[in-house]
């Protein structure tokens, strides 16, 4: 009996609930593609995913995804799919590589050990900018066009972080401390979002 009693408040005990966040903007717009995160405030709680790649693909002299979203110490492919190549590189502070001018696949993944936003360049082709943001948690996603993401929590005192690559400063986040129940909240944006340029790729480039 006393068996049962403790798997079952063990079960209770990781009970977690399906929690979405709405974020807005400044004018109370919801935005789209805001990254956010949850970081819980007991780190006992904060048991990171294993054995986890990711994959940020050079297709039509683009990165693809655009944004990113990996778990701290995770690896990261960079397979070049376009019948040219690429020369990958990025200065951030959390991540600073080089992939020099490769077809195909480089033979070895990236390991982002340090948490923050990686900002993603090509030597060769000026237009291709891409974002890799490293969080802390587990607990992460991006938002869609109802600028929505659901997360699937133990209830608890988190962090809630967020990031969007029209910040001023593109390394900064916002945060702030949020209790997660069985209850969706909201979160207002504390600085402006400068809408995406596209730039136009250059279609008859051959390098």
């Amino acid at each position: 009996m006393k068996f049962i009693t403790f798997v079952l408040l063990a079960f209770i005990s990781v009970k977690s609930y399906a929690v979405t966040v709405t974020i807005s903007d400044l004018d109370q717009q919801t935005v789209a593609n805001v990254v956010a995160w949850l970081t819980p405030l007991q780190a006992s709680e904060n048991k990171a995913r294993t054995n986890q790649s990711f994959t940020m693909s050079q297709k039509d002299r683009q990165f693809t995804p655009h944004v990113l979203v990996v778990e701290q110490n995770a690896e990261v492919e960079f397979p070049n799919l376009d019948s040219i190549m690429h020369h990958v590189y990025s200065f951030s502070k959390s991540k600073a590589f080089e992939l020099k001018l490769y077809r195909e696949q480089p033979q070895a993944p990236i390991t982002f050990d340090q948490a923050g936003v990686v900002e993603l360049g090509c030597n060769i082709h000026d237009w291709m900018l891409g974002y890799i943001v490293v969080v802390d948690s587990p607990f992460y996603g991006i938002t869609n066009e109802q600028g929505q993401f659901s997360f699937d929590v133990p209830p608890g005192e988190y962090t809630l972080s967020v990031w969007h690559e029209g910040f001023g400063d593109i390394s900064s986040t916002e945060s702030q401390t949020v209790t997660v129940s069985d209850t969706d909240f909201n979160y207002q944006l504390k600085q402006k979002v400068t809408p995406r340029i596209a730039i136009g790729v250059d279609e008859f480039d051959e390098y």
